[in-house]
């Protein structure tokens, strides 16, 4: 493919590209020398799973593979023991090294739900820092200066509010740069919050009589509540790895508008269809549901396979269209439990009754549903505990809530 293919597609939801003459250059020199480019892509292991917010760069990583260049997915697993400290207004916990090569795991066997396995590079960032001695990591050090780290803006505000700055914290940019030396990096990608970090490693490159990489960032993507970045911590995340079923409400439950900033970041739609569904939006000629559908359809096929989605499509079908459930259900997170759940103390919990006293009163009287495979399922007087899933619960008339077990 000709430079300016390739630069269509690299350029589709960057948020940043520096720069895009160097990135030009290089892809030609590559195409001259017939020589793929070395794309890296670093990332902590500092949760057990991988969520719908990591795959937008790993979306752009497996653009860049397709083209023919070699994917580097670098598992941090020296970093993940500093803590990255960007956007932090408080130091991270440090996180041990067993901790981090367990999530590392995950990390592995599910980057390739995305990724061609036989080309991509998988890489530990502890194969050289363990070999570093401490005169090595000093001279990294003497390559950048205070004054530049109070450059970014996090580190800025932290210094000029009084709140502590722990000398590690420093060192992250600074090792992830050097991540970029050690593997000869021509090209690092990574969310939008990192582009302080990826310049370091063009600094430290040109430092250590390298070519500098070219940083390409992309933007965070919002969770399902469309405010904050996704993240467990927020509690609005999508794992890929989470049942289809779960995954295929969670999509269902998310707002027009973010419906289709996900259409444009995470799914395999051009960019021409992606302009028609908006203008088939506008006119009234597509109806959200519809493309919503569509969306959360391509999204559990391509984790879990076309079979899997389509039953949690008919799944997702039976229960809100047939039943009458609303599509905008409020959802719940609450700590898994073993075993059965008491299911007064649980509606009491999520605010659908007042007490327990209530809840079971609103049970014998035949007023309480939850959802199953066939539907909404009336429970009856005796069933008083259900078992811990994802869970819709109907309450009298017009009162719903999705529980969804976490932890």
């Amino acid at each position: 493919m000709d430079v300016d293919k390739q630069m269509e597609i690299v350029e589709r939801g960057a948020v940043d590209l520096i720069s895009v003459d160097e990135m030009k250059k290089k892809l030609a020199k590559a195409h001259a020398e017939k020589r793929p480019l070395r794309i890296k892509l670093g990332m902590d292991p500092t949760a057990p799973d991988l969520h719908l917010g990591h795959t937008v760069v790993l979306q752009k990583l497996k653009q860049f593979q397709e083209l023919g260049h070699t994917a580097i997915f670098l598992i941090g697993d020296f970093t993940g023991m500093i803590g990255d400290p960007s956007g932090r207004i408080e130091t991270r916990p440090v996180l041990s090294r067993e901790q981090l090569l367990e999530n590392a795991e995950t990390y592995k066997r599910q980057v390739f739900k995305i990724l061609d396995p036989d080309k991509t590079e998988i890489r530990f960032n502890s194969e050289w820092f363990e070999t570093m001695n401490a005169a090595d990591m000093v001279r990294m050090c003497a390559h950048y200066t205070i004054a530049r780290m109070l450059e970014r803006e996090d580190f800025r505000n932290r210094y000029q509010n009084n709140l502590p700055i722990s000398v590690h914290e420093f060192l992250y940019p600074l090792v992830q740069g050097y991540d970029s030396v050690a593997l000869k990096a021509d090209v690092e990608l990574g969310g939008s919050d990192q582009i302080f970090n990826l310049l370091v490693g063009r600094d430290l490159q040109k430092a250590y009589g390298q070519e500098s990489q070219c940083v390409l960032t992309v933007p965070l993507l919002e969770g399902t509540d469309g405010v904050n970045k996704m993240s467990k911590t927020y509690g609005n995340f999508v794992g890929i790895d989470e049942p289809p079923d779960i995954m295929f409400g969670k999509l269902m439950a998310i707002s027009d508008g973010l419906m289709l900033r996900y259409y444009e970041l995470l799914s395999d739609i051009s960019i021409e269809d992606l302009q028609d569904l908006k203008g088939g939006i506008q006119r009234g000629s597509v109806h959200p549901m519809d493309a919503k559908m569509r969306f959360a359809h391509e999204m559990v096929r391509r984790f879990h396979g076309a079979q899997e989605a389509v039953e949690a499509e008919n799944q997702w079908k039976k229960i809100h269209r047939e039943r009458e459930v609303p599509v905008d259900i409020e959802r719940v997170t609450i700590k898994r439990v073993s075993g059965p759940v008491w299911l007064p103390g649980l509606l009491k919990e999520i605010g659908m009754v007042s007490s327990t006293s209530e809840g079971r009163r609103v049970i014998e009287q035949g007023g309480v549903y939850v959802s199953s495979r066939d539907g909404l399922t009336k429970m009856v007087g005796e069933s008083l505990s259900v078992e811990a899933g994802e869970l819709t619960f109907k309450v009298g008339k017009k009162k719903f809530k999705t529980v969804v077990f976490e932890g």
